[in-house]
């Protein structure tokens, strides 16, 4: 087990590392669409590549999860592995809507062993969502415009 201090410093390593690794201007927070974001997600048991919709209105929240299941079978036939949570629940207990790849192999941020697999897996996952996001960016915004 590690202390608080520890863990936080494990996982400040683990992004740190990424970063320095594989540095790349990524897409994530830089969607233009609020409530609308990539992310890369770690923690102590799972990993994973994700689309979170948590916009501070509701009905928006809900159209642009909509459009996104409007898309449905194009992103499925691009990343048959994808995940659509309507009611996804956070560390923190917040309900939000995500869209997610998860990393299907043994990990954990404390485990140092398994972090290049897991960057692997970003990579290449982070870029299909981008690629994904900029090809349908126009249709995702005509939900809330």
């Amino acid at each position: 087990m590690f202390s608080k201090e520890e863990a936080a410093q494990l996982r400040k390593e683990f992004w740190t590392s990424f970063g320095k690794s594989f540095p790349r201007k990524w897409l994530l927070y830089n969607t233009k669409i609020k409530g609308f974001a990539l992310k890369f997600q770690a923690d102590r048991k799972n990993a994973s590549v994700c689309l979170d919709i948590e916009h501070g209105d509701e009905i928006a929240n809900e159209l642009l999860y909509d459009q996104m299941l409007s898309l449905r079978s194009i992103l499925e036939t691009e990343i048959p592995e994808i995940i659509f949570d309507a009611e996804y629940e956070l560390e923190s207990g917040k309900i939000i809507k995500r869209i997610y790849i998860p990393f299907d192999k043994k990990f954990s941020i404390h485990n140092k062993n398994t972090w290049r697999d897991c960057y692997e897996f970003y990579i290449e996952n982070m870029e299909k969502l981008e690629l994904f996001f900029y090809e349908y960016e126009d249709f995702i915004r005509q939900a809330i415009n």
